[in-house]
C-alpha cells in the first residue's frame, strides 16, 4: 500500500509500505476513505520527532471503512463505516472503563504515528488495535467529514473548554485560531460565553472567527485591548491551543484574578520560564491535558448532528494523499489560506 512516512525535518514522502494487517485476534484493519494533518504533526515535520527513528507512517485523524476483523472482534464486521479514535487504549483496564483513555493501564497514552510502534493513518490502510474499543460506527446523520473532525480536533477542544472553567455569560478568550481554536469559539457559544476574544498572528483566521461571533484581537495589542473592553477585570477562562512559549503567557497575561487558563497545545520546553509570582498573585488555575478522545464522542457527536456545532467548516484543502508532502509544507507555511488538510487515497 502507499502511505506517508517521516524521514526527518521537513521530509515527508508519499512511498510504498507494508501492508495493514492483523496482528491480534481484537484487531480491525481499516481501508482510509479520508485522513487528515494535525497540528500536533508539525512537531514531527520540523524534527521534533516523538522517535529518534524515521520511515515509519504518520496521521492519528481517519476514517474509513472496514476491511478485515480479527476473530475476537465483536462489533464490527467488513464493509462498516467507522471513525478512529486518535486516542488508543486496551478497553478492559478500570482507566478505559472510566473514559481516562489516556491513563489506560496497559498501554499509557498511545497514539498512532508517532513511532514505528503504532503506525499511522496517513496511508491506504490502517491497524486498529483493539478495534471494538478504538473504532465507533459513524453515526447516523455524519457524513465522512464530519466524522474524521470527531478522531481528535473536535474532542480536543472540547476538552480545552471545559477545563477553562465556562460559565454562562463568561468574557473567555480563544489564543490561536487554527481548526482547533475556532472549533472552541462554537464550542464556548454553545456552552453560553458572553464575549469570546479570538486571538491569532494571521488576520484571515482573526476575520473567521468574527464571522463565528467572536471578536478579532491582534495578539500585539491584545493585553491593552482586553484590559479596555473589560474595565481591567481581563478574562474569566482563556482556552490556549498553541502551545508556544509566547502565546502561554499571554494567556497568563490575559486571565484575570481566579480565571482559569486551559492550555491544549503541544509544549516540549522543559525549561518553560513559568511567571510563578504573577499566577499566586492572581490566584491562576492552569491546566494541561491530552484528550481521551473517545469519552467525548457521546456529548459531542449530538450538537453535530444537530447543527450547532459544524467543525467540517474548517477544512481549506482537499488533496490526494500522494500530494502529502506539500500539503504539509502549505500546511506548515499556513499559505493558500491553509486551515484543515484532508487527504483521500
Amino acid at each position: 500500500m502507499k502511505a506517508l512516512r517521516y524521514h526527518g525535518e521537513r521530509d515527508i514522502r508519499y512511498e510504498d509500505f507494508e501492508d495493514a494487517s492483523l496482528t491480534a485476534d481484537t484487531d480491525v484493519v481499516v481501508k482510509m476513505d479520508l485522513c487528515a494533518i494535525c497540528g500536533s504533526d508539525l512537531h514531527i515535520y520540523h524534527g521534533e520527532g516523538f522517535s529518534e527513528d524515521t520511515g515509519y507512517c504518520v496521521g492519528h485523524e481517519a476514517v474509513g471503512t472496514v476491511e478485515e476483523v480479527g476473530k475476537n472482534v465483536r462489533r464490527f464486521r467488513k464493509g462498516d463505516p467507522v471513525m478512529i479514535s486518535a486516542a488508543v487504549g486496551c478497553g478492559n483496564c478500570p482507566a478505559c472503563f472510566a473514559g481516562e483513555i489516556v491513563k489506560c493501564h496497559v498501554s499509557g497514552f498511545a497514539c498512532y504515528g508517532l513511532s514505528h510502534a503504532l503506525q499511522g493513518c496517513q496511508a491506504e490502510a490502517i491497524r486498529v488495535p483493539m478495534g471494538d474499543f478504538n473504532l465507533r460506527a459513524i453515526p447516523e446523520g455524519l457524513d465522512a467529514e464530519q466524522a474524521l473532525m470527531l478522531t481528535d480536533n473536535l474532542p480536543t477542544s472540547h476538552l480545552g473548554c471545559q477545563r477553562a472553567d465556562v460559565t454562562p455569560g463568561a468574557d473567555v478568550g480563544i489564543v490561536g485560531l487554527g481548526p482547533i481554536g475556532l472549533m472552541g469559539v462554537e464550542i464556548v457559544h454553545v456552552m453560553g460565553a458572553g464575549r469570546v476574544f479570538a486571538l491569532d498572528l494571521v488576520p484571515e483566521r482573526r476575520e473567521l472567527a468574527a464571522k463565528l461571533g467572536a471578536i478579532p484581537v491582534d495578539p500585539a495589542s491584545a493585553t491593552e485591548t482586553i484590559f479596555e473592553a473589560t474595565r481591567g477585570k481581563m478574562l474569566q477562562s482563556v482556552v490556549e491551543c498553541v502551545g508556544a512559549d509566547a502565546s502561554l503567557n499571554l494567556a497568563i497575561q490575559l486571565a484575570g484574578v481566579r480565571g482559569t487558563i486551559s492550555s491544549i497545545g503541544v509544549n516540549n520546553n522543559m525549561a518553560f520560564p513559568f511567571p510563578m509570582a504573577l499566577m499566586l498573585a492572581k490566584g491562576l488555575t492552569f491546566r494541561m491535558a491530552l484528550c481521551s478522545v473517545q469519552s467525548h464522542w457521546d456529548e459531542l457527536i449530538p450538537l453535530v448532528q444537530s447543527g450547532r456545532l459544524h467543525p467540517e467548516q474548517f477544512i481549506s484543502h482537499r488533496m490526494p494523499l500522494s500530494q502529502g508532502a506539500e500539503a504539509y509544507r502549505l500546511f506548515d507555511a499556513k499559505e493558500d489560506g491553509a486551515m484543515k488538510m484532508v487527504f483521500a487515497p
